[in-house]
């Protein structure tokens, strides 16, 4: 099984370091709606000082001025001007997936620790690209893959990594919204995005469960992507109305599935316009021990002459805010006290390459395509 390092901050077998007294001073690329999130987080603790925003829309950046704690001398509209103009120890990306291999790779060269949004970039030789940079900088980089903080996937992680599934041969991933185009960002448009669904939401769950899985190699994929809602009116009512149909590209429907190098196989499906019942968020997971759920969390086994199935107690909280709180505090010990990261840029590259793999097949009818 892989072992991409363990970074279990905020959960009952946490590693135990020393903090160096030190803070660090943090930059913002991009002071979109995800860069809220990351302030809520970033601002909580004594030792990170937010030192510079950017945005290439003055007004976003100047609104979240008073809660970063900035003021308009460290405001930009040019990243490469912010670098080397307030000099930070590190940097968040928070742009469309477009802009985070170039701001990223400014940030490395720049001698800046990353953490960039996912997913990680737009293409494997964007990723590569970023992870080389970090490299020759020697510097930090890691990816928001949230999610593998999750209580629940934490719970399924540690009974995987004690050999409670024996070899784990299939997963199938479940991102699905009934209607859940979002109404707002450039997440309909595949230029500054990659795509719809897949890239956007099936990312997180496919992160998590090729975490769970022990990182095995991807060395094969094939899939197909539909549109079919998104880029026309509706009346249909929903939470999230009134997208922009007119200069949405992205796909309403992905389904693809993944080979690996020791055989396990992994099926994927995401969504973000549907007719289906109501939206899943979910995985599962079969090896030749047991089996396993994510939501609710639930473990499968033949144990005592029958077959069982176990749900903890209590796994703690996996709250939206809580999860962001859990990976940004893991770049910040990362970067300020050693700690290991579960999302370094090497696991990133390999999702990557697993979306990409699946927009590749679908772009080619379907016909799987090798993962190099």
């Amino acid at each position: 099984m892989a072992n991409t390092g363990v970074d279990t901050t905020g959960f009952g077998t946490e590693k135990k370091v020393k903090a160096t007294g030190r803070k660090l001073r943090l930059a913002f690329i991009g002071t979109g709606g995800i860069a809220g999130t990351h302030l809520n987080s970033f601002t909580k603790w004594p030792d990170v000082e937010i030192v510079g925003l950017c945005d290439i829309i003055p007004e976003r950046m100047y609104e979240k001025m008073e809660k970063a704690g900035c003021t308009k001398d460290q405001c930009f509209t040019d990243y490469k001007k912010m670098l080397k103009a307030v000099k930070p120890d590190a940097v968040s990306v928070c742009t469309p997936n477009g802009v985070h291999a170039p701001a990223a790779i400014a940030a490395s060269q720049a001698g800046c620790h990353v953490i960039t949004e996912k997913p990680m970039a737009m293409t494997p030789k964007e990723c590569q690209q970023m992870i080389d940079a970090a490299k020759k900088a020697k510097k930090k980089l890691v990816i928001g893959f949230q999610y593998r903080y999750h209580p629940n996937t934490q719970f399924i992680k540690e009974a995987a990594d004690n050999g409670a599934f024996g070899d784990i041969m299939f997963a199938r991933v479940q991102a699905w919204r009934r209607r859940g185009i979002p109404n707002w960002g450039v997440f309909g448009q595949k230029k500054l995005q990659g795509g719809g669904p897949c890239i956007d939401i099936g990312v997180h769950v496919l992160e998590m469960t090729h975490y769970v899985m022990g990182a095995p190699k991807p060395v094969a994929a094939f899939g197909n992507t539909w549109t079919y809602l998104g880029n026309k009116p509706t009346k249909i009512k929903s939470v999230w109305p009134d997208w922009d149909y007119k200069t949405y590209t992205v796909e309403d429907l992905a389904i693809g599935a993944i080979r690996f190098d020791n055989g396990a196989m992994l099926h994927l499906e995401s969504s973000f316009a549907a007719h289906i019942e109501k939206d899943i968020w979910n995985f599962e997971i079969n090896g030749t021990k047991g089996g396993a759920r994510f939501d609710p969390p639930m473990i499968f086994r033949d144990d005592m002459g029958h077959m069982v199935n176990t749900v903890p107690n209590w796994v703690g909280n996996g709250g939206f805010g809580d999860l962001f709180d859990k990976k940004l505090r893991g770049f910040v010990d990362h970067v300020l006290n050693g700690q290991p990261t579960i999302a370094p840029g090497e696991a990133g590259m390999m999702v990557q390459k697993m979306l990409y793999g699946i927009y590749e097949s679908a772009s080619k009818g379907g016909k799987e395509v090798a993962i190099k």
